[in-house]
């Protein structure tokens, strides 16, 4: 089980040192969690932010896989590969919609009312 653990942790430092839109992504958490600290959040709404920036990154994660392993299977141009690649990619895209929403939900009325 240790060795698991080792192997997931191996895979995310792989995520956010050779992935592109991990960091993004990671930037854009660290922005959140400022945020929030700033803004004084409730328990509630962190429970929200930190599910929301999980299914994002975890999604990223898997992503990332299909991505990797659809390039080992067929390097060459596939359209059916290319399918899978985009259809991959667009479930990143909803979570990361629903993230910012979220993020709307929560921030958008502290930011009007300490204008």
């Amino acid at each position: 089980m240790i060795r698991s653990f080792k192997f997931a942790f191996q895979g995310l430092k792989k995520l956010f040192l050779n992935e592109n839109n991990a960091k993004f992504h990671f930037l854009a958490a660290i922005l959140v969690i400022i945020a929030g600290l700033f803004f004084k959040v409730s328990a509630n709404e962190w429970i929200f932010l930190i599910f929301a920036i999980g299914l994002v990154f975890g999604s990223e994660a898997f992503n990332t896989a299909v991505e990797k392993l659809c390039d080992k299977i067929s390097p060459q141009k596939d359209p059916v590969i290319g399918q899978i690649k985009d259809l991959s990619a667009a479930g990143v895209l909803i979570f990361a919609i629903a993230a910012v929403i979220i993020g709307l939900i929560i921030f958008l009325p502290k930011i009007l009312e300490s204008l």
